[in-house]
């Protein structure tokens, strides 16, 4: 008991020491308000927490994302803590998450840990019983027995290819595909594409997963993370005008995907980091070995959740790629990276990495080189996983709704080209 309350003490003056530090950081970027407001919201004043939170907001805005001080998106995750504080002090556990969810997507990394430990204690806690149930709402976020049966035939949506070619690009499926091979060895997978950087589809590797049967359930995740705050995107695709980004509980995205409509309002979880932001989730997944081959490091684990239809463009990515398909199905196009200069990468910095070639819309007019371009293509279905190299062109095409996880990884440096 002794050592326990030795610990704890250590561990309080530490984060004691680590605030300190920061606010004297803070003063010296001339952030004397905020310093002020912080030290009176730590005396319960919620007015002053608020009044932190915006000046630290306004100082995340304040140029491109970039330039921010690192300083300052630490403070915001200290104010997203004393607000969420006092919130879940009077009931307001809803906000008191919120919160919490905004300091670990918006906040730095220094109080990471006192955010994570803060929504496991506020989140276990009981409602003060004014707060409506997360799992009642409206359209598929109900708990009816008729939603869930509607949830669940959303998920099997052109199971037969036939079907799929309807809303697929010209030409898919009609000619080479990405090979299929069950359960194969961590040596196998290094020496026949790995090394080889060819992509291929490994099946029978998720079965141990919770997720490819928990993830079924729309009141599991519900209960799981409804009440949570995620980032999403709203649109066709991001390269579209009217594309954009909201903040929404988690019980509000599983409505949107239920009312699915047009490609327009497709919300779309996409490349988010929501292992780390919500633990629980985390527990029903596991990292692939094949995430080792080349002896470097997992470089992110991303979520992608959304309805049918949703698509992401033509794009290449810089890492070694696991994508695991746990709930539904995806259509998937690939092109080398040897034809990188026929498939027209934008030339703007933030989109270079991505074809101004619209796979469903293709203007041979415009972009005359990709009409004949060879490509490998698949339609990738829950439990399977495939392997995407660095710099390998990929079309994404949701044909149900659907929950992938992406595993980026590095080689070793000396393996790096």
């Amino acid at each position: 008991m002794g050592d326990e309350t030795g610990c704890s003490g250590d561990r309080m003056e530490a984060e004691d020491t680590k605030r300190a530090a920061l606010l004297r950081q803070i003063t010296e970027e001339g952030g004397f308000a905020f310093v002020s407001s912080v030290e009176k919201a730590a005396a319960g004043d919620l007015r002053a927490a608020e009044a932190a939170r915006e000046m630290a907001w306004e100082q995340l805005h304040s140029g491109p994302w970039h330039e921010v001080v690192p300083e300052w998106r630490d403070a915001y995750a200290m104010a997203c803590l004393h607000v969420a504080e006092i919130k879940s002090l009077v009931g307001e556990r809803r906000e008191a998450l919120r919160a919490l969810d905004m300091g670990l997507i918006m906040g730095g990394p220094l109080l990471r840990a006192e955010l994570d430990a803060a929504i496991e204690r506020i989140g276990s806690a009981p409602s003060n019983g004014q707060e409506t149930p997360a799992n009642i709402g409206s359209g598929l976020g109900s708990d009816s027995g008729a939603d869930a049966c509607k949830w669940e035939e959303s998920l099997h949506t052109n199971k037969e290819p036939q079907e799929a070619l309807r809303i697929l690009p010209s030409k898919s499926l009609s000619g080479k595909r990405v090979e299929r091979r069950a359960m194969i060895s961590f040596e196998t997978f290094i020496s026949d594409y790995f090394l080889r950087q060819i992509p291929v589809i490994i099946t029978g590797a998720m079965e141990q997963w919770p997720a490819c049967e928990k993830w079924k359930d729309i009141n599991y995740l519900k209960q799981i993370a409804g009440d949570r705050t995620v980032p999403v995107e709203v649109g066709k695709n991001y390269v579209c005008t009217e594309w954009k980004q909201e903040l929404i509980t988690f019980s509000q995205f599983l409505d949107r995907i239920g009312s699915h409509k047009c490609p327009e309002s497709t919300t779309y979880l996409a490349q988010h980091p929501l292992f780390d932001q919500i633990r629980k989730l985390k527990e029903d997944i596991l990292v692939p070995d094949y995430c080792y081959a080349g002896g470097g490091e997992l470089k992110s684990l991303n979520a992608w959740f959304g309805p049918i239809g949703t698509v992401t463009p033509l794009h290449h990515d810089p890492h070694h790629n696991i994508f695991a398909q746990v709930v539904g199905r995806k259509y998937i196009r690939l092109y080398p990276s040897s034809l990188s200069d026929e498939l027209y990468p934008h030339d703007e910095s933030m989109l270079f990495n991505t074809s101004q070639v619209d796979l469903d819309h293709i203007d041979t007019k415009a972009f005359p080189k990709i009409e004949n371009l060879e490509f490998i293509d698949c339609i990738l279905d829950q439990g399977e996983m495939l392997y995407i190299p660095p710099k390998w062109w990929h079309y994404v095409r949701s044909l149900s709704t659907s929950f992938s996880v992406s595993f980026w990884w590095s080689s070793a440096p000396s393996n790096d080209k």
